[in-house]
């Protein structure tokens, strides 16, 4: 559950090629254009929770980084975003600042009366250049399917190895997740970074390109799209699985 993550300390994520969403290094998968494709309704509402802060790092606000993300997932056929203010205005009334488990996630896409709601972490978080982020996502909704039981992208970034299938058995299972670290000084993460500012008309700025890794506010634009698409994806995939059984 997300509460454990709190009790494990951060190490750089070693598993994430088991799960097949490896981020920083796969610039040759992206898309000829930015607009992806809401896999599981024609129209779905998604509500944004406020980021949960696993980098050890305080150079950054977890609401408006969900702000960030909000405005990215905006961009996907099919989805209507609720503001993150109101999913803060529900937490409020909780007593609480940030989504505590699974159960939690569900509990408060219910009262927004949402079809699903993201819950993510920042796991890693340098905005010196290069820049560098980690994000680990979780889409949760009303689907329930086989599959990756409650899976925990910040635990599983965590661990030396993949988790046992003991592990996976639960009885709350996202609808996709995303584990990743973008890394401006590595080439593929480079690559999709320019294919991302081409779509966005960065050659109106000055900087180019450049303007997506020289500000931290829109390294962390690119950071959450590129997680929204693999998460995307990674319903994609998970939707044809099932549909095959």
């Amino acid at each position: 559950m997300i509460r454990s993550m709190l009790e494990i300390p951060y190490r750089t994520p070693a598993i994430l090629l088991a799960f097949g969403v490896l981020l920083s290094g796969c610039g040759q998968k992206e898309a000829a254009t930015v607009r992806i494709r809401n896999p599981w309704l024609e129209s779905m509402q998604v509500a944004v929770a406020p980021a949960l802060n696993f980098s050890g790092s305080t150079d950054f606000d977890p609401e408006s980084v969900a702000d960030i993300m909000a405005s990215e997932l905006s961009h996907v056929d099919g989805f209507s975003v609720m503001p993150v203010s109101r999913v803060l205005a529900v937490l409020a009334r909780q007593g609480l600042s940030r989504i505590e488990s699974p159960e939690h996630a569900l509990e408060v896409q219910k009262l927004l009366g949402a079809d699903a709601i993201l819950v993510f972490s920042i796991t890693e978080y340098d905005p010196y250049e290069p820049p560098v982020v980690g994000i680990a996502a979780q889409l949760y909704g009303s689907y329930k399917g086989a599959g990756m039981a409650d899976f925990d992208p910040v635990l599983a970034s965590r661990s030396a190895t993949a988790p046992a299938v003991q592990d996976l058995e639960a009885t709350i299972e996202p609808l996709a997740q995303a584990v990743g670290v973008f890394n401006a000084a590595h080439e593929p993460t480079i690559t999709r970074v320019k294919i991302f500012a081409k779509h966005r008309n960065a050659d109106d700025s000055a900087f180019g390109w450049q303007k997506y890794t020289a500000s931290q506010q829109h390294y962390l634009r690119f950071c959450c799209h590129a997680t929204i698409r693999e998460l995307v994806e990674n319903g994609v995939n998970r939707r044809k699985a099932e549909n095959s059984l």
